[in-house]
């Protein structure tokens, strides 16, 4: 499986605009990271660990709690 990278912060950005309902951060990235974890390839979400690692300048403040959520899901360790 070939990654996107732009693409994959554009699909998780769609996401986390579309749960943001609310200005409630921690709120948001928690269901952003849920959807993430319940709907996407392991494969997708440990690349979009992987860009937040080196490329965290790339994601909104709400994505940015989201991976580090989804890391403590997937085991990943922080960054």
């Amino acid at each position: 499986m070939t990654v996107d990278s732009a693409k994959l912060v554009r699909m998780a950005e769609q996401i986390a605009a579309n749960l943001a309902y609310t200005d409630d951060v921690p709120l948001v990235a928690a269901r952003v990271a849920d959807h993430l974890n319940r709907f996407w390839d392991p494969r997708m979400r440990h690349a979009l660990v992987e860009i937040a690692n080196g490329e965290a300048d790339r994601l909104s403040p709400v994505l940015k709690a989201a991976v580090a959520r989804l890391r403590g899901i997937i085991g990943e360790p922080a960054a």
